[in-house]
């Protein structure tokens, strides 16, 4: 925020400053106390309107900034605020009203109109970051501790407070749920490592498991909820918080280290030497995810851009969007699989033995598609029918109206199949996956399964599981475990089904390469984002061998690393640690797109 804001908006009574990403009061507050202005702060919630209104009734004819905060929990009072604001007569030049609030669906675009909007997100880049967290430390409080350890710790904590919060702009690559950490996270991180040094034994020394756990499981890792982001996290705390942070020869990345200072101008000076921007090794990634970054930032603004095109307008050739959407359902119509007959997938299902756990899952997964094809057929139909005027263009059919021409998926689609960036994709995906059905009830069971194609992953693998255990004498479903081996073979290499497991194909890797020669982890390539890993080799065993050489790889159903995505871990070889692959966000996609 500039200074100068008040003279360029010399008449404007109102600002609406929306807080996100952190706590703008300390700003405000200090830019009053800049400016010799009387700033008071009223939090809203309920009964909290007769302060703010006194507030205002004092700053209006006085002068001064009155800051309501949190006005999501007091919307009621907001439509007074704007009437008092707009039909008062006579206003002071000095008063202004600073509002912060979350994000609300019920909250009055009349406010928001008629304000000057501000918003309050974490600086980008480390230099930035480090920047905003250093120059709001006093002099006394880096002079608190005598101790050597003191000021690297301290650095090192800031340090991370800057990663952690850069490393969302990569997506799911840099954390699978984009955590809103912040000051405080900071802050009550300091406070520990200053409690900590002043009872340290200085025999003993720096407690470091205490250290990591704190940081990486309580301060920060308090508000991550996904196992493999408390891994990441963990795995920055292992890498950068022991005795050899304190060696001038530590960095956390080349060019990146801690100083040795002694003064917050010193360090404000070390900071602002280093680069204005950050390459993605600074977070551990590979530099390939700058590519995964501004892809993703393209792809939001396009995205926007085509949610606010005019939806009534023709085409270039003079095709309306209801002829262009008809086309579509036609073509689409003509490539649709027909049902599946229930008396002959019963029958099938006999032959195949239908009490066996594969093939109990074969039933469940037809059960769905037919529901696919159905609501697909369904649709289309009706939806030539509504263009024709034959019958009511309802809220469905609009909305696959608007889809299909936008090249996007139907929510009632979406609702009992799968996410999908585009129609084209969800469509080919559509038809692959029937044809893996297809052949598998009327024709043979495949010798390599496509795990992409199933609406259960989970469920195949513990049907898998059941068949092994049924097969050994004395094994129990909950002793025994899953396992893989990485083979050297593409899909087409496969001519026979193993004895016991299943060969499954089309997972990619994400964050790494695959070196399929010597079979295990490489670097990636510039510029190639994932790459297309060779069939792997699934079976259950009743212990899990303990090996540093393997690294324990999420593998998602889609790009999208949720607990909804989730489907199980597989061990790759590797001749590096296994904290390489953590910090690249290495992960198995069974679908890139």
């Amino acid at each position: 925020m500039k200074e100068t804001w008040m003279e360029s908006e010399p008449r404007t009574p109102l600002i609406c400053f929306l807080s996100m990403g952190s706590d703008p009061t300390n700003q405000i507050e200090d830019l009053a106390k800049k400016m010799q202005i009387d700033c008071r702060a009223v939090s809203m919630g309920q009964g909290q309107g007769v302060h703010a209104r006194k507030l205002m009734s004092v700053f209006m004819a006085e002068g001064g900034w009155a800051l309501l905060q949190n006005c999501h929990l007091g919307l009621d009072f907001l439509d007074e605020l704007l009437e008092t604001v707009t039909e008062t007569e006579f206003v002071h030049d000095q008063f202004r009203i600073w509002i912060t609030t979350e994000v609300h669906p019920h909250f009055p675009i009349g406010l928001l109109q008629a304000s000057i909007k501000f918003t309050n997100e974490p600086p980008q880049g480390v230099k930035a970051g480090l920047k905003r967290t250093f120059i709001e430390i006093p002099q006394d409080f880096l002079d608190i501790s005598n101790l050597p350890q003191w000021k690297p710790m301290l650095y090192a904590v800031s340090f991370l407070h800057t990663i952690v919060q850069e490393r969302r702009k990569f997506g799911p690559l840099g954390w699978n749920i984009p955590y809103e950490f912040n000051s405080s996270d900071w802050y009550a991180s300091v406070q520990f490592v200053q409690n900590h040094l002043d009872d340290m034994d200085v025999k003993k020394g720096v407690s470091w498991n205490t250290v990591r756990y704190m940081i990486g499981e309580v301060q920060y890792g308090g508000r991550v909820t996904d196992d493999y982001d408390k891994r990441l996290l963990n795995t920055y705390c292992r890498v950068w918080f022991s005795e050899g942070m304190f060696p001038e020869t530590f960095h956390f990345y080349m060019g990146y280290k801690i100083p040795r200072c002694k003064k917050t101008t010193e360090f404000m000076d070390f900071i602002e030497d280093l680069p204005a921007v950050d390459s993605p090794e600074v977070f551990g990634l590979h530099p390939n995810a700058d590519i995964t970054y501004q892809t993703n930032m393209a792809k939001e603004v396009l995205d926007t851009i085509l949610s606010i095109q005019p939806k009534d307008t023709a085409g270039t050739d003079g095709e309306t969007r209801e002829s262009v959407v008809y086309r579509h359902a036609e073509e689409m119509l003509e490539k649709l699989p027909p049902s599946y007959p229930p008396y002959e997938v019963r029958d099938r299902l006999k032959k195949m033995g239908h009490l066996q756990p594969i093939n109990i899952f074969l039933r469940q997964e037809i059960d769905r598609m037919e529901r696919v094809i159905v609501a697909v057929r369904t649709a289309l139909i009706d939806l030539k029918l509504a263009i024709d005027g034959t019958i009511v263009m309802n809220e469905n059919l609009r909305d696959a109206l608007d889809n299909i021409y936008d090249a996007k998926v139907p929510a009632l689609w979406r609702r009992v199949s799968w996410e999908s960036s585009t129609l084209g994709f969800w469509f080919t995906e559509f038809l692959e996956r029937n044809e893996q059905f297809s052949k598998w009830i009327f024709d043979m069971r495949p010798h390599c399964f496509w795990m992409t194609g199933f609406f259960n992953p989970q469920g195949f693998l513990t049907a898998m599981r059941q068949e092994i255990t049924r097969a050994h004498r004395g094994w129990s479903l909950d002793s025994v475990i899953l396992h893989n081996d990485m083979t050297r073979w593409m899909k087409e290499d496969i001519i026979s089904s193993p004895p016991e497991g299943v060969y499954v194909h089309g997972l990619y890797i994400e964050g790494a390469s695959w070196d399929r020669r010597n079979v295990r982890l490489a670097e990636p390539q510039s510029k190639v984002l994932s790459m297309l890993l060779p069939v792997l080799y699934m079976y259950a065993i009743q212990t899990q061998p303990k090996d540093v050489r393997l690294y324990s790889c999420p593998v998602y159903k889609k790009p999208e690393r949720t607990d909804l995505t989730y489907i199980t871990t597989i061990q790759l070889k590797t001749t590096v640690n296994s904290d390489h692959w953590i910090l690249r966000g290495v992960a198995a996609l069974c679908d890139i797109k």
